[in-house]
């Protein structure tokens, strides 16, 4: 039986032999398309292609890219792990034509490697065309074995492919394999609609350009993009009905078995599905360098481990499992992506980091689901604020309360959700930047010819021609020369600044950045002209900053001897998660677990400081990206790759790929002083260092500092830490005094707000206002006496906490059933004009209306009593 490894390399060299070029699958977190979270097809990256914005040297390509679809309309997660032929993460095999072939190629090629190559049965392979495309309809019988009753046509739904609502697109010819137990039951009208006919394959022809008004214009140049599910090949070349049953997933399975205790069945077999299937798109995202989050991409992944954490409960797994699968993970997929081996640690241990953290709210919360749901028959809707309260307060992603609802027969009321979730942003929301004003201005060109040669390796200031311009108001301009020392932002480092100047005027580059002009990736000098003009010229010296990209070249060759350091001092665990090297500072995210130790810090700074001492020399070379893999050297999270990199070697201690500037020697650097050492995301942490005059500076002002506590403490920088402690304790000591004290009056406060207590429907009723309360916590420490004191009672404490009407809800148990705390402060919350929430037990309620608490405190009462009175 063929492996998934032979299946996909087949399909690559059968493409190679065709004259495609093999490129590598980009990364599964897109580097330069805002538009995705994930990159969802194998078209993506070839997408500035077909939007005539980027020019290549190949016209036929071939690869197999890594695929993650979990959001948007390509959004089939609920069907994962319940069909056979779903998935979060897949792998899309295949070939372009760039205004190459067209259709004829193209069927006639993928037919050759289905029934030729695979052997596929082709009594069972249907093709289905646009109802259009006569072309495409006549091919298939005309190139291939295919008779014409078993091509079939279907409308734009099915069988027409477009990017946007504007752009290119054109009909597609779809090939399906009916995978059904007798052939004799085959007819057309299973295409499309019979799960036992499988779309393996869909070719792309296009040909049209959609325009704003919804017309259909023709391209001049004709490309082909296809792209053949990966899994589904395999499960039929392997002669299996499920995806699930092929080698890319049941090693993985077989792992949860023996993890859970829980044994596969086809059948009951959702669970085990589930979690094989998203441990995939993890590990396959986060070696890619995302990371989980609160927002965006990071939340996906978020909401998809826990997703996978809950059908583990289901399991009967408590315990943080899913990490322990990355190494068969790994076994199966490394060979064709390596880069799962390099991060496994790295992916197991945020994995871990996550499930852990879960874990510890996911039991609470399935109790609090199971309250929620306990009055509800099938059919009923969960409230939004129920909902809300899973996420908000257990982490519940809403899909996931979904999916627990379904199960159950109910309904969840998404809309609810999204009031609750639009109200807590608008509270959250504190203002923030306005993006930056774009201009649009209309490219002129000065010269014909190549532009944006790179000589800011060897050179600051340089001769160079105008090929472009374009101005924009008040003097802003974008300047494209032939060659240029400037260096376009990337990697990192930000982009360069200087002058460009010529007979007659002055233009100052403000920044530098690359762009796609005319279909190419250029280096464009932003900036102002503050002479002259810039028609009519041509010749010109272009002027980078040297003091300003000195800065950076330090910055930028400590960052890498920074990257090495972490790894030597942390483990090979560490991962660069993100940087910026500006000519100030230096800032580096890198993968690790723990707040590092001060002795951490210290070895990883002499380390570095070493390094630099001795004075290396820093070597540069060209290698294909193959050759420099193999030889060492670590790829950077954020960088994209072609077929040529430049690889950074400090001899005896770091090898990594980078298109940056560097510095000549280590020494060069002068010194490194790390300034800061913080949490950034779960499992990733924040450097930020300076370097030669920079760092002087930093610990000059530091002994300044150190100087003037010296002296307001009228004692010596030896003894200084032991002068604080002293002060310290003594403030200990007047503050424990003063607790003392405060609790005294408690006491008495107690027993005078008990005494207050009305009786509501057999119910004690304490709601009243609190004078000198320091914060919210002493009025519950208050709410908590009185409450113990009352036996059976609900306690409504107001207070003045920093100008702002704050309440404290508190009910003994024998009443939490019928006067839940965190129903009565949701209604405390409006009577304040502001909202509230909590457990069954204990809640608070706020409002920013002071003038509102009098009214409320005497409306507390009846407010219970109607609670009362709609309790079961």
């Amino acid at each position: 039986m063929k492996s998934s490894q032979d299946i996909r390399q087949e399909f690559i060299s059968f493409f190679e032999e065709k004259e495609h070029r093999f490129v590598r699958s980009s990364p599964v977190v897109p580097i330069d398309d805002p538009s995705l979270l994930f990159t969802n097809a194998g078209m993506n990256q070839f997408k500035p292609i077909f939007l005539g914005q980027k020019q290549v040297e190949y016209k036929r390509a071939v690869n197999s890219q890594k695929c993650i679809r979990v959001s948007g309309k390509h959004n089939d997660l609920e069907e994962v792990g319940v069909d056979n032929y779903h998935h979060t993460f897949f792998e899309m095999l295949g070939n372009w034509s760039f205004g190459d072939y067209y259709k004829a190629e193209a069927i006639q090629w993928a037919w050759e490697l289905l029934t030729g190559v695979w052997g596929m049965e082709k009594e069972r392979l249907w093709a289905t065309v646009h109802d259009s495309d006569d072309e495409a309809a006549q091919l298939w019988p005309q190139v291939t074995d295919l008779p014409p009753e078993r091509v079939l046509r279907y409308g734009d739904k099915e069988n027409f492919w477009e990017m946007g609502a504007t752009g290119p697109c054109g009909p597609c010819s779809e090939i399906h394999y009916y995978d059904g137990p007798d052939m004799s039951q085959m007819s057309a009208q299973g295409v499309n609609a019979d799960p036992d006919y499988k779309e393996l394959w869909n070719l792309v022809f296009i040909q049209n350009l959609r325009l704003e008004d919804g017309s259909l214009q023709e391209l001049p140049a004709k490309h082909v993009d296809t792209g053949a599910g990966l899994e589904r090949i395999v499960a039929v070349i392997q002669g299996h009905h499920s995806n699930y049953e092929t080698d890319l997933f049941m090693p993985i399975i077989e792992h949860i078995s023996e993890l859970t205790g829980v044994p596969y069945a086809t059948d009951e077999g959702v669970a085990h599905r589930v979690v094989a299937d998203h441990a995939r798109m993890l590990a396959f995202a986060l070696a890619d360098g995302a990371l989980p989050g609160n927002e965006g991409r990071g939340y996906v992944l978020r909401r998809i481990l826990r997703r996978a954490a809950r059908f583990g409960r289901n399991l009967g797994r408590h315990e943080p499992f899913i990490h322990s699968l990355v190494p068969t993970l790994v076994d199966v997929m490394g060979g064709a992506y390596p880069e799962l081996a390099e991060k496994r640690a790295h992916i197991e241990k945020v994995i871990q980091a996550e499930e852990a953290a879960f874990g510890e709210t996911l039991d609470r919360g399935l109790e609090i689901f199971a309250q929620i749901t306990a009055g509800l028959s099938a059919g009923d809707t969960i409230a939004g604020s129920d909902a809300f309260r899973l996420y908000d307060t257990y982490g519940f992603p809403l899909d996931l309360t979904q999916l627990m609802a379904r199960e159950n027969g109910l309904e969840v009321d998404t809309a609810g959700f999204d009031e609750a979730m639009a109200a807590q942003r608008q509270r959250a929301r504190r203002g923030g930047k306005s993006q930056p004003e774009v201009l649009e201005m209309a490219w002129q060109t000065v010269t014909p010819g190549e532009s944006s040669a790179f000589l800011g390796y060897e050179t600051t200031e340089s001769g160079a021609t105008i090929r472009q311009y374009r101005l924009g108001a008040e003097g802003l301009a974008e300047v494209l020369l032939d060659r240029t020392p400037f260096y376009g932002e990337a990697g990192g480092q930000v982009g360069d600044t200087g002058v460009i100047t010529g007979k007659g005027f002055e233009f100052r580059v403000e920044d530098t950045q690359h762009q796609v002009v005319n279909g190419r990736d250029e280096i464009v000098h932003s900036g102002r002209l503050v002479g002259g003009d810039l028609q009519g010229k041509k010749k010109v010296t272009a002027t980078v900053d040297g003091d300003r990209r000195q800065a950076i070249r330090l910055n930028h060759t400590a960052t890498h001897l920074l990257h090495k350091a972490l790894k030597v001092e942390l483990g090979e665990h560490v991962q660069q998660a993100g940087s910026l090297v500006a000519p100030d500072r230096l800032r580096f995210d890198f993968s690790h677990f723990d707040k590092l130790t001060d002795a951490q810090v210290a070895n990883i700074e002499l380390l570095v400081n070493g390094v630099i001492r001795a004075n290396h020399e820093v070597g540069t070379e060209i290698l294909s990206f193959d050759e420099a893999r193999k030889s060492g050297a670590v790829a950077m999270f954020g960088e994209k790759y072609g077929d040529e990199v430049r690889v950074l070697a400090v001899p005896d201690f770091s090898r990594e790929l980078c298109g940056g500037t560097h510095v000549d020697r280590t020494g060069d650097i002068g010194m490194f002083k790390i300034t800061s050492e913080t949490a950034l995301a779960s499992g990733v942490r924040r450097m930020e260092a300076v370097t030669g005059a920079g760092a002087v500076e930093h610990v000059q002002s530091q002994a300044a500092l150190l100087n003037s506590l010296s002296q307001h403490y009228h004692t010596n920088p030896q003894d200084l830490v032991s002068r604080i402690q002293q002060d310290q304790a003594r403030l200990k000591d007047l503050e424990r005094q003063l607790k003392q004290t405060t609790r005294r009056k408690s006491r008495d406060l107690v027993g005078e707000l008990s005494a207050q207590a009305v009786e509501v429907g057999k119910v004690a009723v304490v709601a009243a206002p609190v004078n000198d309360i320091a914060d919210v916590d002493q009025l519950k420490d208050l709410a908590v006496a009185i409450k113990d004191r009352l036996k059976s009672a609900v306690v409504v404490l107001y207070a003045d906490v920093q100008n702002k009407a704050q309440a404290v809800i508190a009910v003994t148990d024998d009443q939490k059933g019928k006067l839940p705390a965190g129903a009565i402060a949701r209604e405390v919350g409006r009577l304040l004009g502001g909202g509230g929430g909590g457990s069954p037990i204990m809640a608070t309620a706020g409002g920013a209306d002071l003038a509102l608490m009098k009214q409320a405190v005497s409306q507390t009462p009846e407010l219970i009593s109607n609670q009362l009175g709609n309790a079961p």
